[in-house]
């Protein structure tokens, strides 16, 4: 009789929880930068972009 494992699935779903944690933290850190690189702007900076303060953290989540 022939004996069949099956390991793909088991290191499949490693891989893909790996791959979606390397994105989230991808994003998190484009957020961030994103979110850092607007703070250093000066309002009237900011103005001229059509942004305020508070559109800061909004637009680094898009």
């Amino acid at each position: 009789m022939a004996s069949y494992t099956n390991t793909r699935t088991a290191t499949g779903l490693h891989i893909g929880f790996f791959s979606s944690l390397v994105s989230i933290v991808a994003a998190w850190n484009d957020a961030r930068v994103t979110r850092n690189a607007l703070s250093r702007l000066t309002d009237r900076e900011l103005e001229d972009i059509g942004l305020c303060r508070g559109d800061i953290e909004e637009i680094s989540h898009r």
